[in-house]
């Protein structure tokens, strides 16, 4: 069938045993309880020849080796190219550990390979053979789920809590798909909030986002996922003040989350069915930081004192130094940019915008205000996790996510590096657009 969308849904359990180590917050904690069941969540898209998968996972993380494999895995069950595969995770710190935390516990490789990849082989192939004609629609609501975290006390010190004065999106979107004669396909929610209701506790959680999955699954009969956006600065707007609580605050959280989604779904006026799917894969490049000098980084790694006295993010951050160290005592050439490639995936008027870091608020704005996409949506933790990445207005604050951003890597990228991934991104969705 030429010039039709296509649209499949596959989605199996990633639930990880009771016992199992999970990450967040406080990472060295294990499962105890299962609050609600955790799921991976594939979208397929055809149109003509092409065809992608757009997918989503409740996890907190996956790092870009790892997510990787998992989309070659996919590819190899679902016969879709590598380079159109986008892997997201909805950044649940109630979730199995997908990676190493500095002071916690160890990426579960045995879950990560037995249960992970398997599901994401099965979701993608499922969602492939469920391939069938679809109409599109979007919905919009203005949502208060979240908030910036970064809260300023009045010496200026910035902590984890909630910013009634900064920066977030407060747009929640929902996008929709049905077959020709209305029956219900599925839907993706989109907002861009840490999913950190119960960073704390030992139930195993969806967290404040699962309540809204399952309430507008059940609203509108079709099976429905969760695409976390601008999270690097926006919280939860929990009931206690703070961006972490318990499970109780983040089902009440997610209670209003999910009248949000619902309202959003009911508001789609219209259906279309004209709509075509592209995809294109680009290379977009970061510059990095210039290098200290030997002898400044030696300073910095004795300021550290005894490494077997380190304990936390301590332990990371010093292994990046020593990374850092290698780099330069090596004699290679290093590398002015960090390289990216990024799958790009749009459907009708719905443009999907992948981005591997835990992005700021400012900078998702920037990138749909200048999209030629009516409605743009710029994805977190997507092919990839590296670290924070705040915008430019936000480095000389300091604060938790800037320090992740400049100590927890080998070679930190330059701070003007929101600019070159803004105008990279406006001219990639522009190519993709013509």
């Amino acid at each position: 069938m030429t010039n039709t969308l296509l649209v499949g849904i596959g989605r199996h359990d990633i639930t990880p045993p009771l016992g199992a180590w999970l990450t967040g917050y406080a990472p060295a904690r294990q499962a105890e309880s299962v609050g609600d069941n955790l799921n991976l969540t594939a979208f397929a898209f055809g149109y003509n020849d092409l065809r992608s998968l757009l997918v989503t996972a409740d996890v907190c993380l996956i790092k870009a080796p790892d997510g990787d494999r998992v989309r070659r895995a996919m590819s190899a069950a679902s016969g879709i190219p590598f380079e159109h595969i986008t892997l997201s995770t909805t950044h649940t710190h109630s979730g199995p550990a997908t990676f190493r935390t500095g002071g916690g516990a160890d990426m579960d490789m045995e879950y990560f390979d037995n249960i992970f990849i398997p599901a994401a082989e099965k979701a993608a192939a499922e969602a492939v053979a469920a391939l069938r004609p679809a109409e599109v629609g979007v919905g919009e609501i203005h949502s208060d789920v979240g908030i910036n975290r970064r809260q300023m006390l009045q010496n200026g010190t910035i902590i984890l809590g909630q910013d009634p004065h900064g920066t977030y999106d407060p747009i929640m979107t929902v996008v929709s798909f049905r077959e020709p004669d209305g029956k219900p396909i599925g839907n993706l929610i989109h907002y861009g909030a840490h999913n950190t209701g119960s960073g704390k506790n030992p139930e195993i959680t969806r967290d404040w986002c699962g309540v809204a999955i399952d309430r507008l699954e059940a609203a509108s009969g079709g099976i429905t996922a969760f695409f976390n956006g601008c999270e690097g600065d926006c919280g939860p707007r929990l009931a206690n003040g703070q961006t972490v609580g318990n499970y109780q605050l983040a089902l009440e959280l997610g209670g209003r989350a999910a009248i949000d989604a619902v309202n959003a779904w009911r508001s789609i006026k219209e259906w279309r069915s004209d709509c075509d799917m592209r995809v294109i894969c680009r290379t977009v490049k970061l510059p990095y930081k210039i290098m200290p000098t030997k002898e400044a980084l030696q300073a910095e790694i004795d300021a550290m004192g005894d490494p077997d006295k380190l304990i936390g993010l301590a332990v990371l951050q010093y292994e990046s130094l020593i990374q850092r160290m290698e780099m330069i005592c090596s004699g290679e050439p290093i590398d002015d940019n960090l390289c990216l490639e990024l799958p790009v995936i749009s459907v009708g008027p719905v443009a999907f915008f992948p981005i591997p870091f835990e992005i700021f608020s400012r900078i998702t704005l920037r990138i749909r205000e200048f999209s030629p996409y009516p409605y743009t949506l710029s994805l977190s933790n997507t092919n990839g996790a590296y670290q924070y990445f705040p915008s430019m207005d936000q480095i000389c604050r300091g604060g938790y996510e800037v320090w992740v951003f400049t100590s927890l890597t080998a070679h930190p990228l330059a701070d003007d590096s929101e600019q070159h991934l803004v105008d990279r991104a406006v001219e990639i969705l522009k190519e993709l657009k013509a």
